[in-house]
């Protein structure tokens, strides 16, 4: 079998069950495990590298008002690769190729691919992918296990965090404007022992004023910018430290803002989401440190 997968959760998953082997072109932003990145690459990105969290918002605003795309698709590169099975996704068009992208993509070529497309909303949509790719793949006893670890892992936190209370958390999913994080971030909120105060579980990333912030008065801001590693995440929030609507937080104010590793943990959709969950539980009830 010859895989490409265009969606950096699709990859993980991929490498996760086993079928890494498999796969023959990966997109630009797939790099986990190491090894992904040795594969051949077929997506890029349309917006100039270097822009502020504003800029960004702006630009991707204005890109996709206008129908155009936020990624390149190297169609000629997919078609030498003659994969049997492609992996993409739909559900957001802010964070990766489209399928329509690649049924454009694949519809001259003379023996059509199977599409998988990857569009979960909630932990039991995601945890519902990892076994379909393992059925599709032929690795279904390896998803299997894989699905019993992570079953197990979270079994754990919520023992751990049973009967603690609850504190009220914004998952900052965007710093400017301000985004609450969506679709399965509430629910890890909850896992971890936490409240959401904004996002609701399978919901769309809902867009925020700072006003709304400050009436909800969060106990703990959690920064997971999408896209972004603890290291930029930190840079991000850095750009917004000195704004008056950003100081007067009470949970800025009382040093509980904790910047996690979102591209890696939070944003993506496969297996290290449970990381995520483990690493809210220890912000929320482990004494982590903040910035």
């Amino acid at each position: 079998m010859r895989i490409v997968s265009l969606v950096p959760n699709g990859t993980e998953i991929l490498f996760a069950v086993g079928a890494g082997d498999f796969v023959v072109g990966v997109s630009h932003e797939c790099d986990f495990p190491a090894e992904a990145r040795t594969r051949p690459i077929l997506t890029g990105s349309a917006l100039t590298p270097g822009m502020s969290a504003a800029e960004m918002d702006a630009a991707v605003s204005a890109q996709l008002a206008s129908g155009l795309s936020l990624y390149t698709l190297d169609e000629a590169r997919i078609a030498e690769l003659a994969p049997d099975l492609i992996v993409t996704q739909e559900l957001c068009p802010v964070c990766a190729v489209s399928t329509a992208q690649v049924d454009d993509a694949v519809r001259p070529l003379p023996r059509c691919p199977e599409l998988v497309s990857l569009d979960p909303r909630t932990i039991g949509d995601v945890l519902a992918d990892i076994r379909r790719v393992g059925e599709v793949t032929g690795r279904a006893d390896e998803a299997e296990a894989l699905l019993a670890d992570l079953d197990r892992r979270l079994a754990a936190v919520r023992d751990r965090v049973a009967g603690k209370p609850g504190k009220r958390v914004l998952a900052l999913e965007w710093p400017d404007p301000p985004f609450a994080g969506g679709h399965w971030v509430p629910e890890m909120i909850a896992l971890a022992g936490g409240i959401d105060v904004f996002g609701e579980p399978g919901g769309h990333s809902a867009r925020l004023t700072w006003d709304q912030i400050a009436a909800a008065d969060p106990d703990v801001i959690v920064a997971m910018p999408c896209g972004f590693d603890e290291a930029c995440v930190r840079d991000q929030i850095a750009m917004i430290a000195d704004r008056p609507e950003w100081r007067s937080l009470r949970a800025v104010r009382e040093g509980r803002v904790f910047p996690v590793d979102a591209n890696g943990c939070f944003s993506r959709p496969g297996p290290r989401l449970v990381d995520g969950v483990e690493r809210l539980a220890e912000i929320l009830h482990g004494g982590n440190p903040p910035i």
